[in-house]
C-alpha cells in the first residue's frame, strides 16, 4: 500500500540508535522515499544518526533551550522547504537516584522532566509551524497506561502529554488542518526503557499479559507512527492509540494469576 511518503519531508526529534523508536520509524520513511531532517541532542548522537542516515540534514539541538528551538524553527523556514510531517520521540527523567515514591518528588526533576518530555512538543511545533504543510502531521509517542505505573513520576508527565495533544491540535486547527495524534507504546526493549530502574522486571511481566504472550516489538510501533504520519489517518486528530499487543485488557490473565496464586 502507497502510504504516500515518496519526496514528502519529515523532521524527526528522537533517533538515539538502531533500537530506538524514532529510528525505525524514519527508517521506514526513508525507505518509502522520504526526505528527512533530525534533531539530536549532542555532537556524539549526531555522529551515529550520520552513519544511519548520511544523505539527512542533522541540527544539533537543546529542547531546553527556548532560543535555540526558535533558531531550530528559522533555520528550517530558510530552507523554504514544507514540513509534512513532524515526529516527537523525546523523553528524560532523572533517575540517578532511583526511582522514589511519587510523593518524595523533587520539584526540579519534574519540571525538567516534563519540559523535556512533553512541553518540548508544543516549543518544537510552534517553531515549525511557519513551515508545516497545510495537511501536515504531528505524532508524539506516550505510554499505554499513564496510571500510577512503575515509572515514577513519568507517568503523570506522560499523562501531561496525552492531554497535551489534544489541545495542540485544536490550537493549530485555527489556521490549518496539522493534526496532532499520540501513539501510546506497550513496554518495549529499547536503551531508553533499559535507563528506567527495574524496567527489566516490567518488561517480562508485559510480554505475560499481552495476548500473543509475545512482547511488542518497536517496529510494531513505528508502524502506527508511519501510519499517522501518512494521508492514510487524514481523520484521526487529537488522539491517542494504544499500541500494546492487548496488554491493557488482560491485567487478570489466568495463566499470571495462577502463578501469583501458586506463590502465595
Amino acid at each position: 500500500m502507497d502510504f504516500g511518503f515518496k519526496d514528502k519531508t519529515f523532521v524527526i526529534s528522537g533517533v538515539a540508535n538502531r533500537k530506538s523508536v524514532a529510528y525505525h520509524s524514519a527508517k521506514i520513511l526513508s525507505e518509502a522515499g522520504s526526505n528527512l531532517i533530525f534533531t539530536v541532542q549532542s555532537d556524539d548522537h549526531k555522529e551515529k544518526v550520520q552513519k544511519l542516515f548520511p544523505e539527512s540534514q542533522i541540527y544539533i539541538l537543546d529542547v531546553e533551550d527556548s532560543q535555540a528551538i526558535d533558531n531550530f524553527g528559522k533555520s528550517i523556514e530558510d530552507l523554504g522547504i514544507k514540513i509534512n510531517g513532524f515526529l516527537h520521540s523525546i523523553a528524560f527523567a532523572n533517575y540517578s537516584e532511583g526511582i522514589k515514591p511519587f510523593h518524595e518528588t523533587k520539584l526540579a526533576d519534574y519540571l525538567q522532566a516534563t519540559n523535556i518530555s512533553s512541553f518540548s512538543l508544543v516549543s518544537l511545533s510552534n517553531a515549525l509551524s511557519s513551515s508545516f504543510d497545510h495537511d501536515a502531521s504531528i505524532v508524539t509517542v506516550s505510554i499505554s497506561d499513564t496510571r500510577a505505573t512503575s515509572y515514577g513520576y513519568m507517568g503523570p508527565i506522560k499523562a501531561t502529554l496525552d492531554a497535551t495533544v489534544a489541545y495542540l491540535a485544536k490550537s493549530l486547527s485555527m489556521k490549518s488542518r496539522v493534526r496532532c495524534n499520540a501513539v501510546c507504546s506497550g513496554p518495549l526493549k529499547t536503551s531508553a526503557s533499559a535507563g528506567i530502574p527495574g524496567y527489566i522486571n516490567n518488561y517480562l511481566f508485559a510480554e505475560k499479559l499481552t495476548l500473543r504472550k509475545e512482547n511488542l516489538k518497536t517496529v510494531e510501533v513505528a508502524n502506527t507512527i508511519a501510519f499517522l504520519l501518512s494521508p492514510l489517518s487524514s481523520g484521526i486528530n487529537a488522539t491517542g492509540i494504544k499500541v500494546d499487543a492487548g496488554m491493557s485488557c488482560n491485567h487478570f490473565d489466568s495463566d499470571v494469576v495462577n502463578t501469583v496464586a501458586d506463590n502465595l
